[in-house]
């Protein structure tokens, strides 16, 4: 079959073995797959993943020796089962699964391995157990944004909502916009965002923020500061020592960039007690200012991923039209635009999410 490879620093394309499913397992075509962020930092930097995977015990390090294929946002068709299923999903249907096979050994990731392919190649195996069906007839490309919602949906579970704060969401490419997404399925309001580009700035108030930025033009933290302004009455409900401070609501900041410099931005612009989700996945040794940190009281809370729980619910959302995924998806390519589709999404003002169609 024909797959998008990542070998050797580059994307090529070229013909792989056929997977044949094993105990548990069915075979799936792959119909519509995100080219994430997070493939775009591994093209560049899979020799960092490789070397802090020595922090993950039983966590198999990819070999950049050999083969592997991206893609873990992904709809697929089912096509085949192998030993010890049930077979509850007749052929043709269309699934979705979070990106991992079980095995005796556990869970092992698709799509930054050498030995589970990726939905940028044309078949690929799937766990039974994992499998959810697509409802309501959703499109597969649509679908295919499930992944990248329920990493949205995660963070904002994971900032500890209490009622009351306002958001600000730095960077909106795919992952501040699923935030936004997220904060406004949770009903907290005014959400400001700020990016530099204007067309992600436009899909941001698309998908929920009440207020967006540019940060060329204005601080973001002073833009949240307008709008987090404490009512007359919470002024005067503050303690005596909490009434010296600036008379600001809760912050809640969710860094979505993933750049070195941008969490040290973050301390520097936040309020004291802001709350802080790091949501973006920076692949580079960065730095801080701990005393920033302290003299702030900041908390900082590092995300990753999310639980089958919020996965299901992102697609849930999705398919009853609670979120505009397809306002995300800039562009569709087949396997041979794999390549410049990478290269492509470097231009935030041409591309937001790009969807990979093996089939064509």
């Amino acid at each position: 079959m024909r797959a998008a490879i990542f070998r050797n620093g580059e994307i090529v394309v070229d013909e792989m073995p056929e997977p044949k499913p094993g105990a548990g397992q069915v075979l799936v075509k792959s119909l519509a797959c995100g080219i994430c962020g997070s493939d775009l930092h591994a093209r560049k930097h899979a020799h960092r993943m490789v070397e802090l995977a020595k922090y993950f015990p039983g966590r198999k390090p990819m070999d950049l020796s050999r083969d592997v294929v991206f893609g873990h946002e992904f709809c697929c068709e089912v096509l085949d089962y192998g030993p010890d299923t049930t077979g509850k999903f007749k052929a043709g249907t269309k699934v979705c699964s979070l990106p991992a096979l079980l095995t005796p050994e556990g869970p092992k990731g698709i799509g930054y391995s050498n030995d589970n392919v990726g939905a940028y190649a044309a078949r690929m195996l799937l766990s039974e157990a994992l499998l959810l069906e697509v409802p309501n007839g959703l499109a597969a490309e649509h679908a295919a944004l499930t992944e990248p919602l329920a990493v949205g949906v995660h963070a904002v579970a994971k900032a500890d909502i209490r009622g009351g704060e306002v958001p600000l969401v730095i960077g909106c490419g795919p992952v501040g916009l699923a935030v936004i997404a997220a904060l406004k399925i949770r009903g907290l309001h005014p959400i400001v965002a700020a990016d530099y580009s204007p067309a992600r700035r436009a899909l941001a108030e698309k998908l929920g923020a009440d207020v967006v930025v540019d940060p060329a033009r204005t601080l973001p933290y002073a833009t949240w500061a307008e709008h987090a302004q404490m009512s007359p009455k919470e002024k005067a409900a503050r303690p005596p020592l909490q009434a010296l401070l600036p008379a600001l609501k809760p912050a809640l900041i969710f860094e979505c960039v993933g750049m070195p410099g941008l969490i040290q931005q973050v301390f520097e612009g936040a309020p004291r007690d802001a709350r802080i989700a790091v949501v973006g996945v920076c692949m580079e040794t960065d730095r801080s200012e701990p005393m920033l940190g302290i003299m702030k009281e900041l908390n900082v809370q590092y995300v990753l991923g999310y639980t089958p729980e919020e996965f299901a619910y992102s697609l849930r959302l999705i398919a009853e039209g609670q979120v505009d995924a397809a306002s995300m998806v800039t562009a569709t390519v087949g396997i041979d635009g794999v390549a410049k589709a990478f290269a492509d999404l470097a231009n935030p003002e041409v591309h937001t999410k790009i969807i990979v169609e093996p089939w064509r």
